[in-house]
């Protein structure tokens, strides 16, 4: 099959995604992902000047998946309480997903020599989660800016943050295949975070 333009991007990207993540950054060369993409050298550097263009690209890549799979709570309830409770565990499913754990390890490993792409990979598995959640305390609950991300950081915190710890460092066991979205309302997780998130809320709301 002959790839061309966008179609041979993306799947350059997604190759590059799987060696970065088998071999890491530093021991993973273009020519590597040239071969493994099936495509040549030429047309790699074409789309990805240097191997740092091509990781960064990649996160980018990573950043819109993981949106993706993640989207925003408003579209997992009509229901407040029930619709944070529903985006934390699908959070922590992601969060608990080998891959999601592999290229969490893979941003702690290049935070020396590539801290740009490190703050990238932070941003997309922390910091933006956090931040949509905040909007919707805001948004939906009608907490203050400071109020929100206040409620937003505590909630995550013990909800999902507490558990990637023991994930990264390989006490916590992780998931092999990333379970469907319609799956996360069976999860058993989440109970605990409904009710952890209504504690959680001031007494004004709750």
């Amino acid at each position: 099959m002959v790839r061309r333009g966008d179609v041979l991007r993306d799947h350059i990207l997604d190759t590059a995604k799987e060696s970065f993540l088998e071999t890491g950054f530093e021991r993973t060369s273009m020519d590597a992902v040239a071969v493994r993409a099936a495509t040549s050298k030429r047309s790699l550097y074409a789309h990805f000047p240097t191997k740092q263009a091509l990781f960064l690209a990649v996160v980018d890549h990573i950043d819109e998946l993981f949106q993706g799979r993640m989207r925003t709570p408003e579209t997992y309830s009509e229901e407040p309480v029930e619709a944070v409770a529903l985006y934390c565990a699908r959070f922590r499913q992601m969060l608990s997903w080998e891959s999601g754990v592999q290229t969490c390890r893979l941003g702690i490993t290049v935070a020396s020599q590539f801290p740009q792409a490190a703050t990238q990979l932070h941003e997309v598995f922390f910091h933006a989660p956090a931040v949509r959640l905040s909007g919707y305390l805001e948004g939906h609950l009608g907490l203050q800016a400071t109020e929100a991300d206040d409620v937003a950081e505590r909630i995550l915190g013990v909800t999902v943050f507490q558990r990637t710890l023991g994930l990264l460092f390989g006490v916590t066991p992780s998931t092999p295949d990333l379970p469907a979205t319609p799956e996360i309302a069976d999860a058993a997780d989440v109970a605990f975070i409904r009710q952890t998130f209504e504690v959680t809320l001031p007494k004004s709301v709750s």
